[in-house]
């Protein structure tokens, strides 16, 4: 097929239109996204890339010297940003805000304070981090045990999708970091099987998602049970300024980490347009632009489950190696089709939101917006799957013109 560039013009603004015809095959107005061309287009403006580099090692930083050799082993020599300003307060026990753009070591920078202090206690503080999507929980266990290799930790992760009866044997062993989304603690907490006065520290992965109205009742009603809580940490990519007041009834004399606004995406993702005209063949606009050699790993995003599974089967028949995630499908479903992209077993992953939020999948080339996100906080959060850890990414959104 030939290079889809030549069906691009592009404008002096710098955005891609691109209008095949064919039959229409649009989004419906119910499924209309608050968000304009032009709210995309200032997200999308050039900013000046200004790669942080740290004057420092993380063999300067006060931490245990296992804990700098289980650095060094991933690779890990010098701080991100968000590490750099965030750790040191961290292990001096200070609560703390974090935000910093997508794919910059938040993870690490929570993990790494809490894995010293571990290491340096005789009796460690058992350990509650919240995360609002199954993958993302799985990914933090996953980074910690990695971390924490040849330390004697234990570490436990609790979802939804899993075997409940499976899952309360395994906390009523108490292990010192637990893991998971809200709905399956509380569960578990119902059956007696976790104490929530047992876990002294707190952290909240992806902050913003955790309080808003979808997990804000199961969220106070965790950190209200956490009558000991000493230590509570905050990380997301975006910041809600509505959610200020919950923030602060989280937080004691807090510390304050901002790499970025909060409000903007990623300077090293190269953000278009694709505007999709009426009658025009939608699919074959996204087609025509995966068949190009350069589209290596891409994640494409849909709004709903149903169009999810739409597109990734007109994939499939189009002989592309393609799978979806969504909330209708098995935990060991949405894990394995995850692990096949993350491997290159597949090239192309369709999913919702659940996709969105914290997952570090390397090399992901591009990004696409098949269905405009209803809010600027998801869009942020989806082209973040790009242009990570330094590097640099595409991400594409098609709006109907």
């Amino acid at each position: 097929m030939s290079d889809y560039r030549k069906k691009t013009s592009r404008p002096a603004n710098g955005y891609a239109s691109r209008r095949p015809s064919s039959p229409n095959r649009g989004k419906k107005k119910g499924q209309e996204s608050n968000l304009k061309a032009e709210d995309l287009q200032q997200q999308a403006q050039a900013r000046e890339i200004t790669n942080y580099v740290s004057e420092r090692t993380f063999a300067d930083f006060p931490i245990h010297e296992k804990l700098k050799s289980a650095l060094a082993h991933k690779g890990y020599e010098k701080p991100t940003e968000i590490q750099d300003r965030s750790i040191e307060d961290l292990l001096n026990n200070r609560d703390l805000l974090g935000i910093a753009q997508t794919g910059t070591g938040k993870t690490a920078a929570f993990l790494i304070p809490i894995i010293d202090k571990q290491l340096r206690d005789t009796k460690p503080e058992a350990i509650l981090v919240l995360a609002p999507t199954r993958e993302l929980a799985v990914q933090i266990e996953e980074e910690y045990r990695s971390l924490s290799r040849g330390m004697n930790f234990q570490s436990s992760c609790f979802i939804g999708g899993t075997n409940i009866n499976r899952d309360v044997d395994r906390a009523r062993r108490r292990p010192d970091l637990v893991v998971g989304t809200p709905g399956r603690l509380l569960d578990l907490s119902d059956r007696g099987a976790l104490d929530f006065r047992d876990f002294k520290v707190l952290v909240l992965d992806e902050f913003d998602r955790m309080l808003d109205m979808g997990f804000e009742k199961d969220v106070n009603r965790i950190t209200s049970a956490m009558r000991n809580r000493k230590h509570t940490m905050l990380f997301s990519a975006t910041l809600d300024k509505t959610q200020r007041n919950q923030i602060d009834r989280l937080l004691t004399n807090a510390v304050e980490v901002k790499v970025s606004s909060g409000e903007a995406s990623n300077d090293h993702i190269e953000q278009d347009i694709i505007k999709i005209a009426e009658g025009e063949n939608k699919f074959q606009v996204l087609l025509n632009l995966i068949d190009n050699p350069e589209f290596e790993k891409v994640l494409v995003f849909a709004e709903t489950k149903r169009w999810v599974s739409k597109v990734r089967s007109q994939l499939s028949k189009a002989g592309i190696k393609a799978d979806e995630i969504h909330g209708n499908k098995t935990q060991n479903y949405r894990q394995n089709a995850l692990n096949a992209f993350k491997t290159g077993k597949i090239r192309v992953l369709v999913a919702t939101d659940v996709a969105a939020r914290g997952l570090d999948v390397e090399d992901v080339s591009h990004v696409i917006n098949y269905q405009v996100p209803k809010t600027m906080d998801s869009y942020i959060h989806r082209v973040g799957r790009t242009g990570r850890a330094g590097k640099t990414g595409k991400a594409y959104t098609f709006i109907q013109d």
